[in-house]
């Protein structure tokens, strides 16, 4: 294991969050991601955004079936910061009812520092 440095994330595991998540979220184009992806980084409600494109989606709104291009953002968060970063979404995205999904991360599996850094982002702010 590498000696940590000044910059580097935490190497002690027992920093690692008890809860990160991937937050998955699906925006109407790289516009609207990148907006989104830089204000919850900015605002530490994320620690890092993915942005994934393109990518289609199939699905029935409003009784019609819908082929779109969409963008994918992964967002890395912490558990506590699901509800606050689920509402800022809400408020900068164009759709009626985004999508936006929780998934848990295994805490036992991975990189146990960039968890850690995943918590020392989110939680500083």
């Amino acid at each position: 294991m590498a000696t940590p440095t000044p910059n580097s994330p935490t190497q002690n595991p027992s920093s690692t969050p008890a809860d990160i998540r991937w937050i998955y979220i699906t925006a109407s184009n790289r516009e609207e991601a990148r907006h989104i992806g830089q204000t919850l980084v900015e605002e530490k409600l994320a620690a890092c955004v993915n942005l994934l494109a393109p990518m289609e989606s199939i699905y029935v709104w409003k009784g019609a079936l819908q082929h779109d291009e969409e963008v994918v953002l992964i967002a890395k968060t912490t558990g506590t910061a699901v509800p606050s970063l689920t509402q800022r979404v809400k408020e900068l995205h164009s759709y009626e009812v985004p999508c936006i999904l929780s998934i848990p991360v295994a805490l036992d599996e991975g990189n146990e520092d960039f968890l850690a850094w995943i918590g020392e982002q989110v939680e500083a702010g």
